[in-house]
């Protein structure tokens, strides 16, 4: 795997491991340049920076950030 191909895939299991869409996740990790312990933090905190970036890359009118659906109309 590419090293970028690496990060993505990384990113997928860890949004899988916390019930949360890819886009959320790899919208975080991309705000904190792929620190997991940032990316962990940010998760638990929220952030509608992640929220922004998540709805940008992506046609979904909904996502999941852990048990929560985040709908596009809302952020």
């Amino acid at each position: 795997m590419t090293n970028q191909a690496s990060k993505l895939h990384h990113v997928g299991e860890w949004a899988a491991l916390r019930n949360t869409s890819p886009e959320i996740a790899e919208a975080i990790f991309e705000l904190v340049n792929y620190d997991e312990q940032l990316a962990e933090k940010m998760w638990e905190e929220g952030n509608d920076m992640a929220l922004i970036k998540a709805f940008a890359s992506s046609d979904k009118q909904t996502l999941f950030w852990g048990e929560q659906t985040i709908e596009r109309q809302n952020v």
